[in-house]
């Protein structure tokens, strides 16, 4: 096995559990850190981190719960360090500025492109940045054949606060992109909701990036509280039960999911976690308990064959916070769904999120996902 995991977890009622592993501290290149958003900010905490890994790039992010093996949390830290023969780990930061999140996509995945880069994983703020944006940078300036795969922060239902860690405590407006690289690397990776629409379509008449006005030429705000009923009173947080999918005028089948992160009852205006273009289709979803356990099987099963049947020593589970709030105590199904397929042998880790970034479809283009499970697998050959 050449790549090798430790997993350790801080817990609030009996502080940090660490698991038995065959990994020195010196050997971890990758430590993987998600947490709750007041964790996040304990430099003590980190400094533990760093004094039990001292070699290792540090990333992570704030969450709306924290996924270590099998086990869904609120309230902890959930810590990957990872060691790679084969495989060299490289990383671009930077905070959100005036000029977007493209602009900012476009100088990571140009900071990145290096010789041998295989794969690009990115954890970004949750609220500042825009997700569709910032995929299309890093897209865009990346050369064929290099996914892009990761998630945006999350801070659990309350859409106040996110951070991204590098080396250290988390800050708000950051961005992280992590390259691997090398020829022996080997990525699955799979992205799939579960959610099931109704009502009829409509046009989206004005919108403005992610913030939504119009659809058929009504005030999109009134007619989404129309369909939600008593639920209207919990938004923002309870449209997460109710996400929109679109497709574009030249699609016959539901495409990418959006999920609202705040309202504007002044501008009637609702802002979604990535693009709401004019010209599109909306039509409203709803979950299926049954069919977001399968999605998470799905994504799992087609990391699996882009793996080439190879069983993976890592996975990270990137799943939105809709899916942990419909599924509730039973969130853990889907974390169990993702284990029978890959096995015991693989280390898994992640956390839930404001917003999944993987491609489409196996080899397709690298989009911004809501309400999806999003895995991404690492082995080496």
């Amino acid at each position: 096995m050449t790549i090798r995991v430790a997993q350790d977890c801080w817990l609030e009622e009996g502080g940090w559990r660490h698991h038995e592993t065959v990994l020195d501290r010196g050997e971890a290149g990758l430590v993987l850190v998600f947490g709750a958003t007041a964790l996040l900010r304990e430099e003590a905490l980190f400094c533990d981190i760093r004094t039990r890994y001292p070699n290792a790039l540090l990333v992570g992010c704030s969450t709306a719960g924290e996924i270590c093996g099998t086990r869904v949390r609120d309230g902890s830290l959930a810590v990957s360090a990872v060691s790679f023969e084969h495989t060299r780990i490289g990383f671009a930061e930077m905070r959100i500025g005036a000029d977007g999140s493209r602009a900012a996509g476009a100088r990571l995945a140009r900071e990145l492109d290096q010789p041998g880069l295989a794969h690009i994983m990115v954890l970004s703020d949750g609220l500042q940045v825009n997700g569709s944006e910032l995929v299309a940078g890093l897209r865009e300036n990346l050369p064929p054949g290099v996914a892009v795969t990761g998630g945006l922060a999350g801070d659990g239902d309350r859409f106040g606060q996110t951070l991204v860690c590098v080396q250290g405590a988390g800050e708000e407006g950051r961005i992280v992109a992590v390259g691997f690289y090398g020829e022996r690397l080997r990525v699955g990776y799979g992205s799939l909701g579960g959610w099931d629409s109704f009502g009829p379509e409509r046009l989206i008449t004005r919108s403005s990036g992610s913030v939504l006005y119009e659809l058929d030429g009504q005030s999109a705000l009134e007619l989404y509280k129309r369909y939600l009923g008593d639920h209207a009173a919990g938004l923002p947080a309870t449209g997460l039960l109710f996400p929109l999918a679109l497709r574009s005028g030249a699609e016959q089948a539901d495409g990418l999911v959006r999920t609202i992160l705040a309202v504007d009852e002044r501008a009637q205006s609702m802002t979604f976690a990535g693009d709401m273009p004019e010209g599109s289709y909306a039509r409203l979803m709803k979950a299926n308990f049954d069919r977001l356990v399968d999605g998470a099987v799905a994504a799992a099963t087609a990391g699996s064959r882009l793996l080439g049947g190879r069983e993976p020593q890592l996975a990270v589970l990137i799943s939105c916070v809709g899916r942990k709030l419909v599924l509730k105590q039973r969130v853990e199904d889907e974390v169990d769904g993702v284990r029978s397929v890959f096995g015991a042998g693989t280390a898994l880790t992640g956390f839930y999120s404001y917003g999944e970034i993987a491609p489409h479809l196996p080899l397709g283009r690298c989009e911004l996902h809501n309400q999806t499970m999003t895995i991404t697998a690492f082995a080496e050959e």
